[in-house]
């Protein structure tokens, strides 16, 4: 009788698991069939993970597309498997780093020049590591926040000339736990320092509470023009965003990242909404998680302090 209980108990609790998985980790997917022929896109950090499933799946539906990234040799590696993927030739690699402002600004002015639209902007790319970008910015204040805010206003009237055309940046639910506090970032250009798990983890979501507040702000400013915007958590994914963590965290997050994480296929779904589904210019600069727009925190919409960081973030890269 035990081994039938304990084969019972197995089953249920395969089955139970089965279910959360399929309602909780993988989510809705992105169900716009829209087509992309003459549409030019933009996806960094487009060499793994979600970004590259956003490249292939926007090459699909027959887009240009450029993949915006840090390495030369994995960008152009990742240029051969979006086009096989894709089964199109219109994918571009283009070096971009967002970590050094001298580079954001080459790949916007090199791509100003040889291509003629720009529909979709996809801000992808993200890091987890401490340290510190050749601009003397924290590194991932720099990557995530700083690299793609200055990348935006560079294209941005490109984007206007080309519209009806959206922004779309990648945050996390983790900017939930996130604060900005502007004295340590006026004194450090960095939003926190500090190499542990922990202190990490802090300065990270800090890093996805500007996306969400950049969003907002961009929005205020688009109004009245044919671009748009939004932010969204892609799922918890289980990708190459601690690829340059230390092994022991790697080995605690290896198995929790198998079961209960996103594959990047199920991870790219929300972009994919926020850049193709019809009808969503009246949800102009709303944070959305699994397809469907939520509700923020109230210091994710602050309107002082989204115009607080602006204002700053122009002046750290430059445009002030």
């Amino acid at each position: 009788m035990s081994t039938v209980c304990y084969v019972l108990a197995t089953g249920v609790f395969v089955g139970l698991f089965y279910i959360f998985h399929e309602i909780k980790v993988k989510g809705k997917s992105c169900t716009s069939k829209v087509k992309l022929h003459g549409k030019t896109a933009i996806v960094t950090g487009s060499n793994t993970g979600i970004g590259k499933q956003t490249a292939i799946d926007l090459a699909r539906r027959g887009a240009r597309v450029i993949l915006a990234c840090r390495s030369r040799p994995r960008g152009e590696a990742a240029l051969e498997e979006v086009k096989r993927e894709s089964n199109s030739n219109q994918v571009v690699f283009m070096q971009c780093d967002l970590g050094s402002l001298k580079s954001v600004r080459s790949f916007a002015e090199n791509f100003l020049k040889t291509e003629s639209r720009l529909d979709l902007l996809i801000n992808n790319a993200g890091l987890w590591l401490d340290g510190q970008t050749e601009d003397g910015l924290g590194m991932m204040f720099g990557v995530n926040h700083i690299g793609h805010f200055l990348l935006t206003n560079l294209l941005l009237d490109r984007l206007k000339q080309t519209g009806p055309s959206r922004v779309v940046n990648v945050s996390s639910l983790m900017h939930n736990f996130g604060n900005i506090d502007f004295d340590f970032l006026n004194t450090h250009k960095a939003l926190g320092k500090g190499s542990s798990f922990f202190k990490l983890t802090r300065t990270y979501s800090d890093s996805k509470l500007c996306n969400v507040l950049f969003t907002h702000e961009l929005a205020k400013r688009l109004q009245g023009t044919t671009v748009t915007c939004y932010s969204l958590h892609p799922g918890s994914i289980s990708t190459e965003l601690t690829r340059s963590a230390a092994l022991v965290t790697k080995i605690i997050l290896k198995p929790i990242m198998m079961f209960f994480f996103k594959n990047s296929v199920q991870g790219a779904q929300t972009t994919l909404h926020c850049a193709l589904q019809e009808g969503l210019e009246p949800l102009n600069g709303l944070y959305f998680s699994n397809c469907a727009p939520k509700s923020v925190l109230p210091k994710a919409s602050d309107d002082v302090v989204a115009k607080k960081l602006w204002e700053l973030s122009e002046r750290l890269s430059g445009l002030a």
